[in-house]
């Protein structure tokens, strides 16, 4: 079975659209444009209707842009309205200049929509009311820029030599339908005003629509969808160790027939976004797959899958058509075969040597076990810790802590002995959270610390969990995810070609933001077992997109209104390799 892909017909309508509101905005826009053979060809096209011209043009144009990208996507809602466009447009073309040219071409287009109808069959997508404001923004900008070309179209009739201020103060008026400080002569200051008039008009009706449009919010995990994805990983949540971050509860689930398997996703900018493995008995995955995929072709989202395992990545790409590319390395550390011993160990036991000697000490426990007043204080303290203002993580990390639901998690502390309670959080200074992998594994969510306790804590407190797990009955332990892993291992070795070395001193490079070459080093320390986890893509001109979608859904980009920071403790700047939290899992 092969993925959605576009359809050429919804393409190619898609790209008419778009060239025809190029042309109306050229043709309102500027002067010389509108007595060209060009012009002549655009006011045939649907759009510029009736005796104000410049204006419909403008206005039409800018509705035509917005409607391509609808229509490229087979939104049934952008056919509909192109529908009704398209009659419309032939009406007063033939009422206005009665050209049999402008009745023919809409007339054709209007069939070969009529006639490929079916393609056109997407639902709308998941939407709040942020659109609206998200349109008022750009459509604003975008307003006050060909506005800004307007008002410079016309320097032969353009009275006096205005400055830059005054133009824009033209376009703000004008957009509201206020004469501005310009003064042109003849009939060009009509043609500016109703051009600026219709901009306005164009972004007050759009907001408006967004605003008051029925509302369909992303689709949220339920009590029943969690009961069930629970039952599975009860019975098959060994398989992967990402199973358990199924149950963040932002995530929509689609079931298999059978109801044996699930895929968990979330939708990003137009890319349903899976993480891990389907949950569930692999014989039941394809079934699930399946469901995926015929809800994305369904809303003409573009599907993707981020983290998933080797085996995971064959079922996906066997059963859908769709490619994998290597994304990164998992570090998972056997709990028998760790040891703080030997030389390549010297740093790290040295490390967790020189801060217990500072007086820390360290508890490994099972949520259920952590009292809930301490709970409490753990949940405080992960939150005002955190190091940035939007909560990160969604391939590998829960999204909460604590949770009575969660009480198999495993929390490991560090306390600094000679520090009272009288603290907002008593004498705790780090805390590391995992959740479970099937009965004898967990794998790490995130890590907080305190910015003011001594450099190592994220150190000291996986070296405490892994000694700590045989007494919990834990077997292997998944750390940080490293992305582009095996290129940076592979580009410092000797005998590297160019293009490897090239490659990764792009990687070092980009590790001034991202953290890929320390995170990577940092989970060598403890000479883990590299599991390779891929990224499973439609074509390779979706990956902007979904690399786009990945860094919205992990919280390194953010699409909301900016909001007075809460008020929280002063720290000092963090040391390079200690300015990881739980981001980093993710990362």
């Amino acid at each position: 079975m092969r993925g959605p892909r576009p359809e050429a017909v919804p393409t190619l309508i898609a790209r008419a659209c778009l060239l025809v509101g190029l042309l109306d905005i050229a043709a309102g826009v500027f002067p010389r444009f509108r007595h060209s053979r060009m012009h002549t060809l655009a006011e045939v096209l649907p759009g510029t209707l009736g005796p104000f011209a410049a204006a419909l043009a403008l206005s039409s144009g800018v509705l035509l842009l917005l409607l391509a990208h609808g229509l490229r996507r087979r939104k049934r809602r952008a056919w509909r309205a192109a529908v009704v466009l398209l009659p419309v447009g032939a009406c007063a073309q033939f009422a206005y200049r009665h050209s049999l040219a402008g009745i023919v071409i809409p007339l054709v287009l209007l069939w070969v929509l009529a006639r490929n109808r079916g393609q056109f069959d997407a639902l709308p997508d998941p939407r709040s009311r942020w659109r609206a404001l998200a349109n008022f923004v750009v459509m604003g900008a975008g307003s006050i820029l060909v506005g800004l070309a307007i008002v410079s179209a016309h320097p032969r009739h353009l009275v006096g030599d205005p400055s830059l201020a005054d133009r824009l103060e033209h376009v703000l008026y004008g957009l509201f339908g206020v004469d501005g400080p310009l003064d042109y002569a003849g009939r060009t200051s009509n043609t500016v005003a109703f051009s600026l008039g219709a901009l306005g008009m164009v972004t007050a009706l759009t907001t408006i629509y967004f605003a008051f449009r029925p509302e369909h919010p992303a689709a949220r995990l339920t009590e029943n969808d969690e009961t069930r994805l629970r039952a599975l990983l009860d019975k098959h949540g060994a398989r992967d160790s990402l199973g358990h971050f199924a149950l963040r509860r932002d995530k929509g689930v689609v079931f298999s027939p059978s109801g044996k398997a699930a895929v968990c996703y979330r939708v990003v900018s137009g890319v349903m976004l899976a993480s891990g493995d389907p949950i569930g008995d692999v014989e039941a995955w394809p079934g699930a797959i399946e469901r995926f995929m015929d809800e994305a072709r369904a809303h003409s989202w573009t599907p993707a899958v981020m983290g998933c395992s080797e085996t995971g990545g064959e079922v996906w790409t066997r059963e859908t058509g769709l490619d994998a590319l290597e994304l990164g390395d998992e570090a998972v550390v056997a709990v028998a075969d760790f040891s703080l011993a030997g030389r390549a160990m010297r740093n790290v036991r040295q490390m967790v040597k020189r801060i217990e000697r500072g007086g820390y000490e360290t508890r490994v426990r099972r949520v259920r076990d952590v009292a809930p007043a301490e709970l409490a204080r753990i949940r405080r303290a992960t939150e005002d810790w955190r190091g940035t203002d939007t909560e990160r993580g969604f391939s590998m990390a829960l999204g909460r802590i604590g949770d009575a639901s969660d009480g198999a998690c495993l929390i490991a502390t560090a306390h600094k002995r000679d520090e009272g309670p009288s603290g907002p959080y008593g004498d705790l200074k780090a805390v590391l959270h995992f959740v479970p992998w099937g009965t004898d594994g967990v794998s790490l969510d995130l890590m907080r610390r305190d910015r003011t306790a001594d450099p190592g804590m994220n150190e000291l407190l996986i070296v405490a969990a892994l000694q700590a797990a045989p007494k919990l009955g834990i077997a292997h332990v998944s750390l940080n995810f490293a992305m582009f892993r095996s290129a940076l291992a592979r580009g410092e070795k000797i005998g590297a070609g160019p293009v490897l070395r090239a490659w990764r001193g792009l990687l070092v490079f980009l590790s001034r933001w991202f953290q890929i070459e320390s995170l990577y080093k940092f989970n060598a320390k403890f000479r883990p077992s590299w599991v390779p986890r891929f990224v499973v893509y439609r074509s390779p001109q979706d990956l902007p997109r979904i690399g786009w979608a990945a860094m919205q859904a992990e919280g390194f980009v953010t699409m909301r209104l900016p909001h007075l920071p809460r008020r929280r403790p002063p720290r000092p700047r963090p040391c390079a390799h200690e300015s990881r939290d739980h981001e980093v899992r993710a990362a």
